[in-house]
């Protein structure tokens, strides 16, 4: 389901509130303002319908730049939410909401690309499980692509979804037993059970 082009994104009301751009030195306020932000990312992308979030890219964007307050988060600080939203609830994190893509490096430096996940591999596997089911789809074979841009899914959420994000969705339903990965790189085909 693609947000209408015409829908602005609506920020919350602590994106005007200038302290929310300034690390907290409170541990108690930091960790509230670390989720606001991990809220404000993960929203932020799902109405993007954006999987991979360039930082370098992201910091000059609305998400990370107030322009009416002439406040935004740079670069350092930008990283240090993603790392806290890839950790654990148990590590002290944001409950690996993100995640940082290998090879991320590059040019742009290290960390400088992270999945966002708005909902995690494991609850895109649902999702999709809970389709296969819905829709009869159990024993049927279809490519990656389908999934992603056929008329079949054009009203599901997962539709249009990041290639490499939807193969990581595949391989948590394959180590359930859910569903087969089979072809080579970029033919893809799954078979569902």
């Amino acid at each position: 389901m693609a947000t209408p082009a015409a829908a602005p994104f609506q920020f919350p009301p602590t994106y005007n509130f200038p302290p929310f751009f300034t690390p907290q030195p409170n541990t108690n306020t930091r960790e509230a303002q670390l989720q606001k932000w991990s809220s404000l990312i993960q929203a932020w992308c799902r109405h993007h319908r954006q999987y991979r979030l360039s930082l370098v890219e992201a910091v000059d964007s609305p998400l990370f730049h107030n322009a009416a307050l002439r406040k935004r988060l740079d670069l350092r600080e930008a990283r240090s939410v993603i790392d806290w939203m890839t950790k654990s609830e148990e590590e002290g994190g944001g409950g690996r909401r993100a995640e940082w893509i290998d090879g991320s490096g590059g040019s742009q430096g290290p960390k400088a690309v992270a999945w966002v996940w708005w909902r995690r591999p494991e609850e895109w596997a649902d999702v999709v499980a809970d389709w296969v089911e819905g829709t009869g789809q159990k024993g049927a074979v279809l490519t990656v692509y389908e999934l992603l841009q056929g008329e079949a899914t054009e009203s599901q959420e997962f539709y249009g979804m990041d290639n490499e994000a939807m193969m990581k969705t595949l391989n948590i339903l394959v180590k359930r037993g859910k569903a087969q990965v089979f072809g080579s790189e970029g033919q893809e085909g799954v078979k569902f059970f």
